[in-house]
């Protein structure tokens, strides 16, 4: 990971913006989106800079002179010169979905959004609207926090009744709460994987990686399947693990 990503709140912050035309334009139209003050380069207190200059030279003195304010500078369609890069939103208010390819191709970036374009529905900000306006019910029916998580994980899984590629209706969060149940079994599963490459992974596999409160590994199992899991998941040497270990989701993995 070259890049890390974030979200940032731009509401009412200035942003420089150097240059004109189609680029500029562009650029200019994103972040108002986002609520930000587009501003020329005198502004001393800007959040970030934008320069959309078509010559190479002129776009290296500009960024040059931005990076010595200590500004944060994106050089379009210089990805050598940029502090940071725009990635390709996909837009369901508030979920938003930035897909970067750190400047190595913008091209990539947009085939990805469109085809999640297709995949998600309208309804998605909704259902985040939704689950956050009952967080406080939520929190009351789990008051334990992994238990509240599996709860979560579980009802947005695939066919599940927030399942968000789905489509769910207004009610589908009240729905969900009435009938939910307030207990959560442990779990212990074994899973024994026939590739290294975690592409190939089954789809009931990545689920269960992205679900795992606790993980015990085999030695032989890359790290590369290993960053498919939750970042706070606990991670320990199959060769620890006991029957007694049981807390929330366990996964024990292996190679085939």
């Amino acid at each position: 990971m070259n890049q890390f990503p974030i979200f940032v709140n731009l509401r009412g912050r200035k942003i420089i913006l150097i240059g004109s035309g189609e680029m500029a334009d562009a650029k200019r139209r994103l972040y108002e989106r986002a609520g930000a003050v587009i501003t020329d380069e005198e502004q001393a207190d800007a959040a970030l800079a934008v320069v959309a200059l078509e010559h190479d030279d002129e776009a290296e003195d500009a960024s040059k002179r931005l990076k010595k304010r200590n500004i944060l500078v994106n050089v379009v369609d210089r990805p050598d010169l940029c502090d940071f890069t725009t990635p390709a939103i996909v837009d369901r208010d508030p979920v938003l979905i930035a897909i970067g390819t750190g400047g190595a191709s913008a091209g990539l970036a947009k085939a990805l959004r469109q085809r999640l374009e297709r995949l998600l529905p309208e309804s998605l900000g909704a259902l985040a609207e939704n689950l956050l306006g009952a967080r406080d019910r939520i929190k009351r029916q789990w008051p334990d926090s992994s238990e509240r998580r599996r709860a979560i994980d579980a009802a947005l899984d695939p066919g599940a009744i927030l399942d968000p590629f789905a489509g769910t209706s207004v009610d589908a969060v009240d729905r969900w709460l009435s009938d939910a149940q307030s207990e959560s079994a442990d779990q212990v599963i074994e899973l024994t994987l026939a590739s290294t490459d975690p592409d190939e992974m089954t789809i009931r596999q990545a689920r269960l990686l992205g679900q795992a409160d606790r993980i015990f590994a085999d030695s032989d199992v890359p790290e590369t399947i290993l960053n498919r899991a939750r970042a706070d998941a606990q991670r320990l040497d199959l060769a620890e693990y006991r029957p007694d270990m049981k807390e929330g989701l366990t996964l024990l993995i292996r190679m085939k």
